[in-house]
């Protein structure tokens, strides 16, 4: 199974934490779109004998574009590429952009499945991270489009500053409360050159406190698992049959194309990125130059990689698959730095895979650094 990943990079305004590529001037909206299908036209030679079975509209805001410009990409993929009878085709989208017209146009659309950007369901934390959207139009959008959609994800901030627990549980219960099939739920982070970074910096807001996401990320997993919820990776939560076929695919080191500004593709051996300037990128493309760096990824390279993916999933790291595509030695290595984590009861191995355990998933990238390799190649 592989996809391809359209990055739309606009968005209406700047969230505070957000340190993805996008711009909030849609000048360059047309240009970037006829880019966007050239650059999906001119790599159909890296899929040439590989089924597409989802096509993820990331961004950025991908909302912005209007359905014809949304059918206009996904038409330029089916005549490039050999494309699944049922494929995923997921589009994300914040609610302010979700009327009631626009949910029924995409329900008529190609689109099968919608990734809302709610955040929170509460207004004070929407303003602290400069979202587009208010309280009342999260659950409006969320109300309208279960009318005509199956398969919603609904993304949930935790670990907001002044948060409380009881305010991310309503929030928790308020997205249940649509009968939503798909959570993706993170921690408030705090990247660098962001407005939220700026903030903290001067004093004007507080800093995020680990203790109380560490908190809120267990409240997150013990509800949705008593709702019937699979917590299938490490941010993401699914009713079976519901699980994000585009992200599964990620995890478990299928070969995917990224299209447009700063996206990046994965074909097993090496990885690629495009430039993150939407301007370099509509230049090049015009040009038929593909605005790409790519990397040759070394067999430690890969290792790592799996082992960082596969602590985040619950199928966890095999010692099969690390033995036969990477060599003894990495699987012994693997069973020594396992040991002291073991012990400590982040880790356990089950059926010839190790996993982490409750009390090290909020963890898991941390204990994934520990067992990277760094001198074999």
């Amino acid at each position: 199974m592989s996809g391809i990943y359209i990055h739309i990079p606009f968005c209406k305004q700047a969230c505070h934490y957000c340190d993805f590529h996008f711009s909030t001037s849609l000048k360059k909206r047309d240009d970037m779109v006829e880019a966007l299908a050239k650059e999906i036209e001119l790599r159909k030679k890296e899929f040439k004998e590989i089924i597409v079975e989802t096509i993820y509209f990331g961004g950025g805001t991908p909302s912005v574009l209007n359905n014809k410009e949304l059918e206009f990409l996904i038409d330029t993929v089916y005549k490039n590429y050999k494309v699944s009878e049922q494929p995923e085709i997921t589009i994300e989208a914040n609610p302010d952009d979700l009327s009631k017209d626009r949910i029924e146009e995409l329900s008529k659309s190609a689109v099968n499945r919608l990734s809302i950007g709610i955040q929170s369901f509460f207004e004070d934390d929407l303003k602290l991270m400069n979202r587009a959207h208010n309280a009342e139009e999260a659950k409006e959008c969320l109300e309208e489009a279960t009318k005509h959609f199956d398969n919603i994800s609904v993304d949930l901030i935790y670990g907001i500053q002044n948060s409380t627990n009881d305010k991310w549980l309503q929030n928790i219960e308020t997205a249940l409360s649509f009968g939503i099939p798909h959570i993706s739920s993170y921690a408030l982070t705090v990247e660098p050159k962001t407005a939220l970074a700026s903030f903290i910096e001067k004093g004007i807001i507080d800093d995020v406190d680990d203790e109380l996401a560490h908190e809120q990320f267990h409240i997150l997993k013990d509800k949705l698992e008593k709702e019937g919820f699979v917590h299938y990776e490490l941010s993401n939560f699914g009713k079976k049959g519901f699980f994000s076929r585009n992200n599964t695919a990620y995890w478990q080191g299928k070969s995917y194309i990224g299209i447009g500004p700063s996206a990046h593709s994965f074909n097993g051996k090496q990885r690629g990125w495009n430039v993150r300037n939407n301007s370099k990128y509509i230049k090049s493309i015009s040009e038929n130059v593909l605005p790409i760096e790519i990397e040759d990824l070394t067999t430690t390279d890969r290792y790592n990689e799996y082992i960082m993916t596969g602590l985040r999933t619950i199928y966890g790291v095999s010692l099969h698959k690390v033995e036969t595509d990477f060599g003894e030695d990495y699987k012994t290595y693997l069973l020594k730095t396992s040991e002291a984590l073991i012990h400590q009861d982040l880790l356990y191995i089950k059926d010839a895979r190790i996993h982490v355990t409750k009390k090290g998933q909020f963890l898991s990238d941390g204990i994934a650094s520990e067992l990277f390799k760094i001198n074999l190649t």
